[in-house]
């Protein structure tokens, strides 16, 4: 079954892998943040790293916060990180509303706390 930006997510998670296959789990999300930077970075994907977009409630034009995202690829695939025992509940809402924030339809959210990498792929 071929999903909205399949190839693109595809060259992600094989990038996530290689990240943890090297570093395996124990380290903080910092590191694993910038591990991943790296691997990105001798790829052809375009990236923006903790990228930041302002919060507004209802139609009020003033923002009330702003949210920061780990990775945004292509524009397009959102990416979050994660060093947890395992993915919550809570972690899967936090990049649902990253995806409405950032007007977005695809995110990752990428566990490397545990022993085997775990991804989740997001659909808005």
């Amino acid at each position: 079954m071929e999903y909205k930006y399949s190839e693109l997510t595809g060259e992600i998670i094989r990038c996530a892998l290689q990240v943890h296959s090297f570093l395996g789990v124990g380290f903080q999300e910092l590191i694993y943040q910038r591990a991943l930077q790296l691997k990105f970075g001798n790829t052809t994907l375009n990236y923006t790293r903790e990228l930041e977009v302002p919060i507004y409630y209802k139609q009020f034009q003033e923002p009330i916060g702003t949210r920061r995202v780990d990775f945004l690829v292509e524009e397009k695939v959102l990416v979050e990180l994660k060093a947890v025992n395992q993915i919550e509940e809570v972690h899967v809402v936090q990049v649902l509303n990253y995806l409405k924030a950032f007007k977005l339809e695809v995110a990752l959210l990428i566990n490397f706390g545990e022993k085997s990498l775990k991804v989740k792929r997001l659909v808005l």
